[in-house]
């Protein structure tokens, strides 16, 4: 039996508008924890963890709020960390989006101590590729991709001792429709797998889903990093930075069900929900309900093939 590390990390100091500090607790109270154990998972709620508050200033240097998104992303590795060092799966709840570099990094770092292959699936309406020379705003929620590449402030892309964090190689992103110009000189220069919008509608979400699922086995730790702005506005309003056109309900549940069936899934982010933008809790509950399908549920009533 599985045992589920919940990990809060109630802050929106990476993010552009305030409220994804409370994302945790919404996830909560959606019943994320009841949800998890009906599925015959050990739960262990941490709680939240405890950071500096967010100042809310201007970037400095194209950076904005960088010492807080280092305190905090510092807190979340520690956190993963010792869940994995416990042989748990650690969920870290957000919080925005930057908090996925202190996530993934002490997951790469597990991944080199233990000699496994890393494959990270990155749902998001945006390419997170943003560097602060590029950056239109300053918000590290879009930079965390770029960090993990190596690419940022040298505090925020050494965590573990260890930089980068993660290769190209190693990430898929989907359902991406939001990318600054500079994002695009810089992915292409990296070199990642993007499904972007087009890519899905041209191709379908199944063939998206075994492309990037492709080539796991055994000695692979599938980590999952879930912005909830990737999906659509008219299904998931509770996000800060909303982009129309994103995933249906039945394109975001076969991911999550596709996902479930390699039975590989080690860690998962979840992100940038913000209950201020809400309605009726609304993003929350099908935020768990997804992720109740990442664990097995299915609606499923035929043979499998």
């Amino acid at each position: 039996m599985k045992t589920i590390s919940l990990i809060g990390a109630p802050t929106d100091v990476g993010a552009s508008v305030r409220g994804a500090g409370m994302g945790p607790d919404a996830l909560r109270v959606a019943g994320l924890v009841e949800a998890l154990q009906a599925r015959a998972l050990t739960v262990i709620d941490h709680g939240n963890l405890h950071g500096p508050a967010n100042p809310w200033l201007e970037p400095v240097n194209g950076l904005r709020h960088l010492k807080e998104a280092i305190d905090w992303n510092q807190a979340v590795y520690n956190a993963v960390e010792a869940a994995l060092a416990a042989g748990q799966m650690p969920m870290m709840l957000g919080g925005d989006h930057c908090l996925a570099i202190g996530s993934i990094s002490a997951i790469a770092n597990h991944c080199r101590k233990v000699g496994k292959k890393l494959r990270v699936l990155w749902f998001d309406a945006h390419a997170d590729s943003n560097l602060s020379t590029i950056s239109p705003t300053g918000n590290i929620h879009g930079m965390p991709v770029a960090c993990l590449m190596g690419h940022g402030p040298k505090e925020l892309i050494s965590y573990g001792a260890h930089t980068p964090a993660m290769l190209p190689s190693e990430i898929r992103l989907i359902g991406i429709r939001s990318v600054d110009e500079g994002e695009r000189r810089f992915i292409h220069e990296m070199g990642m797998q993007v499904f972007d919008m087009r890519y899905i509608d041209e191709h379908g979400m199944r063939a998206v889903m075994t492309s990037a699922l492709e080539g796991l086995d055994a000695d692979t730790h599938l980590h999952v990093s879930f912005d909830l702005d990737c999906l659509d506005p008219a299904i998931a309003p509770g996000v800060g930075t909303a982009v129309l056109g994103g995933p249906t309900y039945r394109e975001a549940q076969l991911c999550m069900e596709m996902i479930a069936d390699t039975g590989m899934l080690a860690s998962l982010d979840v992100v940038e929900l913000n209950p201020a933008l809400d309605l009726r809790n609304q993003t929350a509950v099908l935020a768990v309900d997804l992720i109740e399908s990442l664990f097995g549920k299915s609606t499923l009533v035929r043979l499998k093939d």
